[in-house]
């Protein structure tokens, strides 16, 4: 499987790590509810330890490889940007988005995180002077509107969320475009482990602070769920967190920024399922404003190429 993987062409290996990421990030927002509730709708643990538990769980299993890449940081300048990579692109989403999911459907929450490639546009076009096309700008736009209308609709069936729930995970998408813009753009000279193991490295103290802060082993030592529930963040740590990050990071090292952001169309498929499964609810007018949003993304993305492939200019 592995040698077959390695003579695929570079293209179909981005998109075959794209689906995978999909998959795995798409499920994430599932096992996050499933590490705060029981089948039964009991609390086990809070969104602040689900968020710390993860970011511990998984800075833990990067440790050996962190170890062996640290000798690759050469200036102060490397170390903050793995440390803003490390904040931005793991540390602080991992607690917005488990807030989230205290007052919002985990399908939804997937929707909203169609949030991602507009950011990476914008980060893009103002902090590192990407130029935009004209149909670049109107895909924003396109893809503004529809976030909008996203939010709006999503009100309706969100649970008991309020509007701070869902600006929670519109902050947290905020964070990884500019994590993945800085590992686009600044990081060049890592590896994609390196940047992962490295990242999660310099934000493994904060992650431990915050398990004693937030009182997870007491939770351990008293909640009778507390060990399935274990169970689910340790899967969402190791492999929606330590190998998918590894696995985005490689992603945008092959491909582009926009490109991997793109994994955000398959996200909110996957989680719509999963928590049509458990029981959510999901309303068209969700649907259609996230199609809204995905639209504009794809027109800002790749109409160009699709126009130049198959309406060539005469």
């Amino acid at each position: 499987m592995i040698a077959y993987f390695c003579t695929m062409s570079k293209e179909l290996r981005a998109w075959l790590m794209l689906a995978v990421l999909a998959a795995v990030w798409g499920s994430s927002f599932i096992l996050m509810k499933k590490g705060m509730f029981a089948d039964d709708g009991s609390a086990i643990f809070s969104d602040t330890q689900v968020g710390a538990l993860r970011m511990l769980i998984a800075g833990c299993v990067l440790l050996p490889f962190a170890l062996r890449a640290v000798r690759k940081i050469k200036t102060f300048k490397q170390f903050l940007l793995l440390g803003a990579v490390g904040l931005s692109g793991n540390f602080f989403p991992a607690f917005l988005f488990t807030y989230a999911e205290t007052g919002l459907s985990s399908g939804f929450a997937g929707m909203l995180n169609s949030f991602t490639p507009i950011f990476t546009i914008l980060i893009g076009f103002f902090i590192y002077k990407i130029r935009l096309t004209p149909i670049q700008l109107i895909g924003v736009a396109i893809g503004s509107v529809g976030i909008v209308l996203l939010m709006i609709a999503g009100k309706s069936l969100s649970m008991t969320g309020t509007w701070f729930h869902i600006l929670a995970i519109v902050l947290a998408t905020l964070f990884y475009a500019v994590s993945l813009t800085t590992i686009k753009y600044k990081l060049q000279e890592f590896k994609s482990f390196e940047i992962t193991s490295l990242a999660f490295l310099i934000i493994l103290l904060p992650s431990i602070f915050a398990n004693f802060q937030f009182g997870t082993l007491k939770t351990l030592q008293e909640n009778p769920n507390a060990w399935e529930g274990l169970g689910y963040i340790s899967i969402l740590a190791i492999v929606g967190t330590a190998l998918a990050v590894i696995l985005f990071n490689q992603l945008i090292s092959t491909s582009s920024a926009l490109f991997a952001s793109s994994v955000t169309y398959f996200i909110p498929i996957v989680a719509v399922l999963f928590g049509i499964s458990y029981g959510e609810k999901i309303g068209w007018g969700q649907v259609g404003s996230m199609a809204i949003v995905l639209s504009g993304v794809f027109i800002a993305n790749y109409w160009p190429l699709v126009k130049d492939r198959f309406f060539p200019s005469k």
